[in-house]
């Protein structure tokens, strides 16, 4: 196979994934989620830090989820809040997508040395806690969107790296890649035109998963207080409402929900895009 079906047969893929329930309920619920942030500007055009009620009003009430300790409406701050994950979701995951297969790839076709001293440096970024090394870089760097971005990235990449090599080797092996190799074809062009092809599948997959890591990596870092102070997050929001959990629920429960179905939708999309590419699905 010299052409990647997810290229040439997306139609087909997204009706395979739509069959299993997983694919539905998880394309459903982030479609919602992403038209909730598009939406954010002209169904809360006042913005998630305008105190517009009393402190602490319940759901349901004046305020479709409630307010929180300083009357900031909930409901605006999800909205926003979702904007901000998917942002920080997708862009990490593309940044980790890029470099895991830019140094798995020379990793795996390469081999010996290269391989070497490229899966030592690999073995070297998983040693380090990922939770833990994201918290020190934006601590040291700074509390900025950027920065958590960055952080995610730096420490989430290397296990892709390794899935990408080992892929990479299998597909290295092949009669059709010693055939272009025979026929003078170039390194790069033989990685680009043979071999990413038949490893793309792998990549999208770990790709959407990695979507999922990077928006809980991010709720975690502004729960903590890590998160950039002047961009409304899910994090932040049941960070700032924990100390007052045993009163005001709906400040931590709802913006937890949110991080819940975020990442259940991504994960279940993952679980289905995995099931619609496997070459037994295949028609």
């Amino acid at each position: 196979m010299s052409s990647p079906d997810i290229l040439f047969r997306a139609p087909g893929l997204l009706v395979r994934m739509l069959r299993t329930p997983q694919g539905a309920i998880g394309l459903l619920l982030l479609v919602f989620v992403a038209g909730l942030a598009l939406g954010a500007p002209w169904l809360f055009p006042e913005g998630p830090y305008d105190m517009l009620g009393a402190p602490f009003s319940e759901p349901f009430g004046e305020f479709l989820l409630g307010t929180d300790m300083l009357g900031r409406d909930i409901a605006a701050g999800i909205a926003y809040g979702a904007r901000i994950s998917l942002i920080v979701g997708f862009v990490a995951a593309l940044v980790i997508v890029v470099l895991g297969t830019v140094v798995g790839g020379v990793a795996g076709y390469y081999g010996g040395r290269v391989d070497a001293a490229v899966m030592r440096v690999t073995e070297f970024f998983q040693t380090i806690p990922t939770f833990i090394g994201a918290i020190v870089i934006v601590a040291v760097l700074g509390s900025t969107l950027p920065n958590v971005v960055g952080a995610i990235a730096i420490v989430s990449w290397a296990p892709l790296a390794r899935l990408v090599r080992a892929e990479v080797i299998s597909v290295k092996n092949r009669e059709f890649t010693s055939a272009c190799l025979a026929l003078g074809m170039s390194d790069m062009r033989i990685m680009l035109v043979q071999i990413l092809p038949n490893v793309l599948s792998t990549i999208t997959v770990a790709g959407s998963l990695m979507v999922a890591t990077a928006i809980l990596f991010e709720s975690g870092l502004s729960f903590l207080g890590l998160g950039d102070p002047n961009i409304m997050t899910w994090g932040f929001m049941i960070g700032a409402g924990r100390a007052a959990i045993r009163t005001a629920w709906w400040m931590v429960t709802i913006p937890g929900i949110a991080v819940l179905l975020t990442v259940l939708s991504i994960n279940l999309i993952g679980d289905a895009l995995n099931e619609a590419l496997n070459p037994r699905h295949k028609s």
